[in-house]
């Protein structure tokens, strides 16, 4: 009897005690769904072996994560998109070998890199600072592989073809920056924001969780069942910056940044890379064509079933084709240098 009601005591202690980390992930999943974004995003850097790290230039401060050490393949820096951050990449990231030298870095003023003002969100402000970023932790000290998404592919783009020596080979992903000969969905609410003289809400600066479900049907092909707490949690994360957004948005859309990738296109002297999405309704997929007319050597992929999400709807996929291109460059670079010696 002793032994039974020890048993049940131990079994009452025992439950006791995981009610209390359970009742901890309701009570954040219901009251702070914000917070447990943040340690989401923590777990999975963790987990993949990136480690976050600070880059001081002069007052200036880049936030970026990183995994590996310079090796025999290039070094890869990304560049995320509008409004997103470093661990956009996260997704993607898990599908590349763990021995790759990657850098994740936060774009001028958003997370954890400092925030100024609007001269540094144009594309050509924007360069400048990554650039001062890639002089800081000596990247550039052998030619690296860079990959942009989005916004950050008109960044991206503009930077190969500003500095050309530093970049071995570009990946562009669904990049903004081109004139596309095909309307999208995104250009209809473009056409209203500017007749409204930008009084309408912008659909890819959510406030409420409505309107971030209507962001991520707008950037995602695939549908995703998301709860509504973490659409709000989304929300919570998102809301402090809307402002910041809105200035940085007014000024890509500028004459001088909105155009700035095809009007550089045929300054780029490396490899380039083309991935999009098929069902892209923010930037058009024949936006690719435009960027093989300037560059006819370039490779293109297109994925089926894709919306302008690329790397979180198909990271696997999207990590397979850089390597493919990055490898593909080195084979060639190896049969040229054999020649060569012949």
């Amino acid at each position: 009897m002793a032994a039974d009601l020890d048993m049940v005591n131990l079994l009452v202690l025992a439950g006791a005690t995981l009610a209390i980390p359970i009742l901890s992930f309701v009570a954040s999943f219901l009251l702070w769904p914000s917070a447990l974004i943040k340690i989401y995003y923590w777990y999975w850097r963790r987990t993949l072996g990136l480690q976050v790290r600070y880059a001081d230039c002069g007052g200036y401060r880049f936030c970026y994560s990183y995994r590996g050490k310079p090796g025999f393949r290039p070094s890869i820096l990304m560049l995320h998109g509008f409004s997103a951050h470093k661990d956009t990449w996260l997704t993607m990231v898990k599908y590349l070998p763990k021995h790759l030298h990657i850098l994740c870095v936060d774009m001028p003023g958003h997370e954890g890199t400092t925030r100024t003002n609007s001269e540094d969100y144009s594309i050509q402000g924007q360069v400048k600072r990554i650039h001062q970023f890639v002089e800081n932790v000596r990247l550039n000290r052998k030619p690296f592989h860079l990959v942009g998404t989005s916004m950050g592919g008109n960044v991206a783009g503009v930077y190969a073809a500003s500095f050309p020596s530093e970049i071995c080979s570009i990946t562009l992903i669904c990049p903004a920056g081109i004139r596309y000969p095909c309307e999208t969905k995104f250009d209809n609410h473009l056409q209203d924001l500017e007749h409204s003289h930008y009084t309408l809400s912008i659909p890819l600066i959510p406030s409420t969780p409505e309107e971030m479900e209507d962001m991520l049907r707008l950037c995602s092909h695939v549908r995703f069942k998301i709860p509504h707490q973490i659409l709000q949690g989304l929300v919570d994360v998102r809301l402090p910056h809307n402002d910041f957004y809105q200035e940085v948005f007014m000024e890509i859309l500028g004459e001088n940044s909105r155009y700035a990738l095809q009007e550089n296109l045929q300054l780029i002297t490396a490899p380039l890379q083309v991935i999009w999405g098929k069902q892209d309704q923010v930037v058009d997929v024949s936006g690719a064509v435009v960027v093989a007319e300037a560059l006819p050597g370039c490779r293109v992929d297109l994925l089926e079933n894709c919306g302008h999400s690329v790397v979180m709807e198909r990271p696997r996929r999207t990590a397979k084709l850089i390597m493919e291109f990055i490898i593909s460059l080195g084979t060639t670079s190896g049969t040229i240098k054999k020649l060569r010696a012949l």
